[in-house]
């Protein structure tokens, strides 16, 4: 238990260059309370001790506003930064070395049973605002970008960007494990916007040419 606690510890001083000491983060690091709340919550819900566990969780909700069901399962090392808003549904899996951004959703997408809510493999990094609903899986080295909304499984060594999410293929590239540059991913929504723009410059074109066509049949048909 100590090596898994000092685990936790150690992975924040590893991710987050402004960690200055151990009181420090023990103290004040509300990912790394709900952390170890949740530990305890998830010790309780296996016992089939529900209300104790769900008690546990809402208490921690309340002091760090990240809120983990006790049935979730928790790898180790996750690294919650700031983590104000996050939201862990009843049946996510999350697994070794993920890092969760403040205000990502692992959610469900309606009122269905069982495994209702996702599953994240090795190293990923899920980033600001980003939302994963429904029981879908991220595979290993993956990286969820800002805002983004992901409604299918992702493949490993990928990244996944826009609303609703798409994949990006690194195609010969080793996705950098933990790569805390989530704001330099690609945006295939401006992508596309800038290619309607491309067509309708290309349309303007066109219709100017028409105009100037049609002026000079009509002055030659003065002339006649």
């Amino acid at each position: 238990m100590w090596k898994l606690l000092k685990e936790d510890i150690d992975v924040i001083f590893e991710q987050d260059p402004a960690a200055r000491s151990y009181i420090e983060v023990m103290l004040t690091y509300a990912g790394l309370h709900a952390i170890w709340a949740h530990r305890l919550a998830h010790f309780f819900f296996k016992k089939k001790l529900f209300f104790i566990a769900r008690a546990i969780s809402q208490v921690s909700r309340f002091f760090t506003g990240i809120e983990i069901h006790p049935g979730a399962v928790i790898g180790r090392r996750l690294f919650i930064d700031h983590g104000m808003g996050v939201v862990v549904g009843e049946t996510c899996e999350i697994g070794n070395d993920v890092t969760l951004y403040q205000g990502v959703t692992l959610g469900g997408t309606g009122k269905e049973r069982g495994k209702r809510h996702p599953t994240l493999a090795d190293n990923v990094l899920v980033a600001t605002g980003a939302k994963v609903l429904g029981s879908i899986t991220v595979g290993e080295n993956s990286k969820v970008g800002a805002g983004s909304v992901v409604l299918k499984d992702v493949p490993a060594n990928s990244t996944v960007v826009g609303i609703p999410g798409k994949v990006v293929i690194q195609d010969g590239v080793k996705v950098k494990t933990r790569d805390l540059n989530h704001q330099n991913m690609p945006d295939p929504v401006m992508d596309k916007c800038d290619g309607m723009e491309m067509k309708i410059a290309a349309l303007q074109r066109e219709v100017e040419q028409l105009k100037q066509q049609n002026h000079q049949q009509q002055e030659e048909g003065k002339m006649l």
